[in-house]
C-alpha cells in the first residue's frame, strides 16, 4: 500500500489520469447488485493520496486543474462501471444503433463525472493534512452527490452510499440519515487506509487506529440494523389483496405492431390464472396490477378493451394499469401536447376512476435533452414516441381509490428520488410499476429494484412492485421482500402491504441532518486550511 500510495502522489499527467480511472472503475464494483464493498477501501485512499501529490494553480486552474481532472478521472471510472448496463437499451429495435452504445454510456460517465471533479477541486481549495482532509473531500463529495439527485431533474442512480446497504441489517440506517446520510459516510470511511499509508514513523497502532474505527462504524451499522429488523414487528393489513402480474409485453419496443386483441386476451388470462389448487384467482382480489407499458396503445383506439376489463373484475376490484394516456388538445395552438406516461385505475363499470402520470421523465429513455441537435444526428429517446413525452404533477401520487388504503404510485425510476416521493403523508404504501425489459440481461433491473427497497426503509412504508419482465416483489416497511417472482417468468403474484410504520426519522427530518454534517465538513476543512503555514515566496 505505500507503493500505491507513492505512486498516486508523485504520478502526474495522463499517467496518473489513467490510474484515477482504474481507481474509480474499482470503486464500481461496490454498486448493486455488486456490494463489494472492500474494492472502496481500496480505490478511494487513491483519491486521496493524488491530491496530496496535485499541484496548486493558479487564477482558473485553481478550480479547473490537477484536482478537478483528479475528480473527474475517478468519477468517470466510477460511473463507466456503474451505468455500463445502460448500453443493453441499445440492443432493442435490432441493435440498429448498437454503434453509438460505447460512446453514449462514455460520454454520459463523463457528464455525471464533472460532479465529481468540482468536488475534488473544491476540496483540494482547504486542503490540508491527517483526518481533515478525508472529512473535507468527503462532504464536498456528498454534497456533489445530492447536486447530481436534485439538478437537471436529477439522476441519483447509484450514489455512493447505497454501498453500505448490501443486506437487510445494512439497509435499516437509512431510516435515520437516508441514502444522502449513507453517501457522506460511505466515502469518508472507505478513504481511511490514507491515514494509515503511507508508512512514517508512527506505531502500527497508532496508525490502523482509524482503519479500525471505520470497521467498528460498520459493525455499528449492522447490529443497529439487527436490532431494528428484531425490535419492530411488521403486520400485513387485511382490507387489500393485490395481484401483481408479470406479463413479458415486449411489444412496448413499436407501438405500431401491437395487437391490442391478442395482448389483452393474454393479460386477462394471466390475471385469473390459478397458482396452485387453493388460488381462487381474482375472486379475493381488490386491486389487479398491470406494470408500466403493459397497454401500450392509447385506450381510445380499442374501447372494447375497457369493457373486457369490466367483465373481467369482481364486485369492488379495481384494475391499475400503466398505459400511455393522449392529453386534451391545445385549443390555443392547434397542436396536441405529447403523450404522459400513465397510471389509471379502472372500475367494474369500464370506467376509468383515477389517473397518475409520470412526473419524473427519463433522459434520452422518454424526453430527448438539446433535442435540435441529437434530432440531426438521428437520435430519439428509447421509449416510443416522436414528440417525446410529457411530464405530469408530482403532487398527484397519491391515488384515492373506493374502499382501499391509498397507494403512493410511482412509475419506473421515480422511486430512487430519495426524499422527493410526493404525497408521503397520506399514503399506506408505495407502488411502484415499472417496465426493465429494455435492460434485461443485465445488472440494471436488480440495480432499479434495490433502489427501491431502500424507499421502502426511509419511509417506513411497504413496497409493492410489478415489474413488466421482473423484479416483481413485495417488502415489508423494513425493506425485507416478503414474496417475488422469479425473473423472465410469465405470473402472477398475490401480496397484501403491511401496515405503515408511525414514521422514521428520515420521513420526520429529511435531508437536514445530512444537509447540516456536510456543511460542518466543509467548514472544518477551510477552518483546518487557514491553519496551515503559507508558503514563502520562492519556495516549491
Amino acid at each position: 500500500m505505500t507503493w500505491l500510495a507513492e505512486t498516486a502522489m508523485l504520478s502526474q499527467g495522463w499517467r496518473r489520469f489513467l490510474l484515477l480511472v482504474l481507481a474509480g472503475a474499482v470503486a464500481g464494483l461496490s454498486v448493486p447488485p455488486l456490494f463489494i464493498l472492500p474494492a472502496l477501501f481500496l480505490a478511494m485512499p487513491i483519491w486521496v493520496w493524488a491530491l496530496d501529490g496535485a499541484e496548486r494553480g493558479r487564477g482558473w486552474r485553481r478550480l479547473f486543474g490537477p484536482a478537478f481532472a483528479i475528480g473527474f478521472a475517478f468519477g468517470w471510472g466510477y460511473f463507466l462501471v456503474a451505468f455500463h448496463w445502460l448500453g443493453a437499451a441499445f440492443f432493442v429495435d435490432g441493435g440498429w444503433v448498437l454503434w453509438a452504445m460505447p460512446f453514449a454510456i462514455a460520454a454520459l460517465a463523463a457528464l455525471i463525472a464533472l460532479f465529481w471533479g468540482l468536488a475534488s477541486a473544491l476540496a483540494h481549495l482547504s486542503w490540508s493534512h491527517g483526518w481533515v482532509r478525508i472529512l473535507t473531500l468527503a462532504a464536498w463529495l456528498a454534497l456533489a452527490e445530492f447536486a447530481r439527485g436534485h439538478l437537471f431533474t436529477g439522476f441519483p442512480f447509484d450514489l455512493l452510499g447505497y454501498a453500505l446497504t448490501g443486506s437487510d441489517e445494512m439497509m435499516q440506517l437509512a431510516s435515520v440519515i437516508g441514502v444522502y446520510g449513507l453517501t457522506f459516510l460511505a466515502p469518508l470511511l472507505a478513504m481511511t487506509p490514507a491515514l494509515v499509508w503511507p508508512g512514517d514513523d508512527r506505531s502500527w497502532s497508532h496508525r490502523l487506529a482509524p482503519l479500525f474505527l471505520a470497521l467498528f462504524v460498520i459493525a455499528a451499522q449492522l447490529g443497529y440494523g439487527w436490532n431494528r429488523l428484531t425490535g419492530i414487528s411488521a403486520t400485513e393489513r387485511t382490507d387489500v389483496t393485490l395481484r401483481l402480474v408479470q406479463p413479458l409485453v415486449y411489444e412496448h419496443a413499436d407501438f405500431g405492431n401491437v395487437d391490442p386483441v391478442a395482448l389483452v386476451d393474454r393479460l386477462i388470462m394471466l390475471s385469473d390464472m390459478r397458482m396452485d389448487p387453493t388460488d381462487q384467482g381474482l375472486a379475493d382480489i381488490t386491486q389487479l396490477v398491470w406494470p408500466e407499458s403493459s397497454l401500450p396503445f392509447f385506450l381510445e383506439t380499442y374501447p372494447e378493451a375497457l369493457a373486457r376489463i369490466a367483465r373481467m373484475l369482481p364486485e369492488q376490484a379495481s384494475l391499475l394499469a400503466g398505459v400511455p394516456r393522449r392529453p386534451l388538445a391545445l385549443a390555443e395552438t392547434g397542436s396536441t401536447q405529447p403523450p404522459f406516461n400513465s397510471v389509471v385505475a379502472i372500475d367494474t363499470e369500464g370506467e376509468i376512476i383515477a389517473s397518475y402520470d409520470k412526473a419524473h421523465l427519463v433522459p434520452f429513455g422518454e424526453y430527448l435533452p438539446f433535442a435540435d441537435f441529437f434530432s440531426q444526428l438521428g437520435i430519439t429517446q428509447f421509449v416510443p414516441g416522436a414528440d417525446g413525452w410529457s411530464a405530469g404533477d408530482v403532487r398527484r401520487r397519491l391515488m384515492s381509490l373506493p374502499g382501499a388504503p391509498a397507494p403512493l404510485v410511482l412509475v419506473c425510476y421515480e422511486i430512487i428520488f430519495s426524499g422527493d416521493l410526493g404525497e408521503t403523508e397520506g399514503a399506506q404504501y408505495l407502488l411502484n410499476v415499472t417496465n426493465d425489459a429494455w435492460f434485461d440481461r443485465s445488472i440494471g433491473p436488480a440495480q432499479h429494484a434495490h433502489h427501491a427497497r431502500l424507499r421502502a426503509v426511509e419511509e417506513g412504508m411497504s413496497l409493492v412492485r410489478a415489474a413488466n419482465t421482473g423484479l416483481t416483489f413485495a417488502t415489508d416497511p423494513l425493506g425485507r421482500i416478503t414474496a417475488q417472482l422469479v425473473p423472465g417468468q410469465m405470473a402472477a403474484l398475490d401480496v397484501r402491504p403491511h401496515q405503515k410504520l408511525d414514521g422514521t426519522a428520515f420521513s420526520r427530518l429529511r435531508h437536514w441532518p445530512f444537509l447540516i454534517a456536510v456543511i460542518a465538513g466543509i467548514l472544518c476543512g477551510f477552518v483546518a486550511a487557514r491553519g496551515r503555514p503559507r508558503r514563502q515566496r520562492g519556495q516549491l
